[in-house]
């Protein structure tokens, strides 16, 4: 799919904000404006299997909470962006009832697709590290491979087996890859 037609560059949140509802997503990667057509099957599958994962660890949790895309989160005022799935921080004292209340995740996640691998891995990872994303998780379908990220790193971790992760405030769980990717594949 094409890009959909706007009036002139898209350079601002602001900008973003008012182009109007074409089912596309729409995310400002450091001023530049990019957009990505709706995922495929496969894609979504994944997705929905990371947030249930997710979901299930952090039930009784009040620091934290699993969510997904379409979500606006705004990192600076150059960029806006739309994790797959993410982890987000909680607080009794503070409700969040705008995308603006979110803040820098805890942990995003991105399944790979062909159209956004490259940014993925590329100008959206940078992004994220350079934001404190305290865990940034690139999932490839294909490879059934986790890359994960933290914003120290200049090399990811390849992980192929079980994915434990730590959040701060004590949640943490784990995720058999091989089982996963089977569900998602349904091999």
């Amino acid at each position: 799919m094409g890009m959909p037609a706007t009036h002139g560059a898209v350079t601002t949140i602001d900008e973003l904000l008012a182009l109007p509802e074409d089912g596309m997503r729409h995310e400002l990667l450091d001023g530049v404006h990019a957009v990505t057509p709706a995922p495929q099957y496969l894609h979504q599958k994944a997705l929905l299997e990371l947030a249930f994962v997710f979901a299930v660890a952090l039930k009784d949790r009040t620091d934290a909470e699993v969510l997904a895309s379409p979500a606006d989160i705004v990192l600076d005022p150059r960029t806006l962006v739309q994790p797959d799935v993410f982890v987000t921080r909680k607080s009794p004292e503070k409700s969040i009832r705008e995308w603006a209340d979110v803040g820098v995740p805890l942990l995003a996640i991105e399944v790979l697709s062909p159209g956004t691998a490259a940014r993925d891995r590329g100008v959206k990872r940078r992004i994220y590290q350079n934001a404190g994303v305290g865990e940034y998780w690139i999932v490839d379908l294909d490879a059934r491979i986790v890359e994960r990220w933290t914003p120290a790193d200049e090399r990811p971790e390849i992980v192929d087996g079980t994915v434990r992760w730590s959040l701060p405030g004590g949640a943490c769980g784990e995720m058999d890859l091989p089982t996963f990717f089977r569900r998602v594949h349904g091999d």
